[in-house]
């Protein structure tokens, strides 16, 4: 039974190529490198401390930025740098200036460490990067160290991100939900009141890497949880966005509470809107500290490496990637949900929990219906 605006599933339908993206991603994650300072218990990557001599050379991350211009169309991908932590390339600074030259608009995820120090965010503002990203796990020291396996990482990341915010770089901050922060996250929430941040970005646990061996939220908890951010986000008092990654059934929510006051172009014009489809495949993918391409840093599938092929021919090619963009391929609940489209599931955890990437995400706990449309 519809409620609200009767046209809203007709608009999602009839819009649903907005949806997919084939061409180019909207967004490209490069591992810049493996090293890190610090020893995260969730550590996709498995960070080390010392960089891999397999890592692509300076030549080869020019050349990998040049794939990426190579894109072409109206808007290039927007590059995220990260790792392991990106600062721990000595050329990470001329590679900057290199992705500017070729009209790449960058941004940067350096780790809370000692070394990022205030000349160091000095440099990064000079360079012109988009945006920095830090990571913040707990409300107090004591729980973001254990997270982050290094005593002072509180302390460094909260000065990091002050110093951000005073030179006048658009800061997102990242937290990781999994069962250990869940009570934290409010508290987390709280503090980041009066720091200054453009955004927040939840990060719901997806068992790979370090993070393995953490205990993810349960599909109850999880609802409530997003439920709760999506109040926080219409909160005319929230001074941030708020995002999440690998919980992609957050737009259901936000589209079931939004279609209740506004018309469907008003949902698709907005912020949620605007991320609507974007996933592991679809708009995202990641490339490894050697080359490797993914669907993103979650999904451990790699469909090639840019040593040997171009990023564009391997992310409109691949099967896999094909596969991803395509909703109608989805199975199970995902496969018959009238959100998927819109959402289309974490296939990264899918992966994770039956080996089969287009299987139903086991997170979400909406239950389609026959006849279900996309509204509350």
């Amino acid at each position: 039974m519809e409620s609200g605006h009767p046209r809203l599933s007709a608009v999602f339908a009839g819009q649903g190529h907005r949806f997919v993206y084939e061409q180019a991603p909207l967004l490209v994650y490069w591992e810049a490198t493996q090293s890190c300072a610090l020893a995260c218990i969730h550590c996709r990557a498995e960070a080390v401390p010392r960089r891999n001599p397999l890592e692509l050379t300076t030549a080869e991350a020019q050349g990998l930025l040049r794939q990426i211009a190579a894109f072409g169309g109206p808007r290039r991908p927007h590059l995220v740098i990260t790792g392991g932590d990106p600062l721990r390339r000595p050329d990470l600074f001329p590679l900057i200036d290199y992705g500017h030259s070729l009209g790449l608009s960058i941004s940067v995820t350096p780790a809370g460490t000692q070394e990022l120090t205030p000349q160091v965010i000095r440099k990064l503002k000079a360079a012109r990067v988009e945006s920095v990203a830090l990571s913040l796990d707990g409300s107090t020291a004591e729980r973001h160290d254990a997270f982050r396996g290094v005593a002072g990482s509180f302390r460094w990341t909260l000065a990091g991100a002050r110093a951000v915010v005073e030179a006048g770089i658009p800061l997102q901050i990242n937290t990781m939900v999994t069962a250990q922060t869940l009570d934290d996250i409010p508290r987390i929430h709280e503090l980041l009141q009066d720091v200054g941040i453009t955004r927040w970005a939840l990060f719901f646990l997806i068992a790979t890497g370090r993070g393995a061996g953490l205990a993810e939220v349960t599909p109850a908890e999880g609802e409530r949880l997003l439920v709760w951010l999506s109040q926080l986000a219409r909160d005319p008092q929230t001074k941030f966005v708020i995002k999440t990654t690998e919980a992609h059934h957050y737009r259901r929510i936000v589209v079931q509470q939004m279609a209740r006051r506004l018309p469907p172009e008003a949902i698709l014009a907005s912020p949620a809107g605007r991320a609507f489809g974007i996933r592991d495949g679809n708009g995202i993918v990641f490339v490894s500290h050697v080359g490797q391409v993914f669907p993103s840093g979650f999904l451990p599938l790699a469909a090639g490496n840019v040593r040997r092929h171009p990023l564009a021919s391997i992310y409109r090619e691949s099967p896999l990637f094909q596969a991803l963009r395509d909703a109608d391929r989805l199975k199970g609940k995902c496969g018959i949900c009238p959100f998927r489209a819109l959402c289309g599931g974490s296939r990264a955890r899918a992966y994770a929990a039956t080996g089969d990437p287009l299987e139903s995400d086991p997170l979400c706990p909406y239950q389609p219906r026959a006849g279900d449309v996309p509204l509350a």
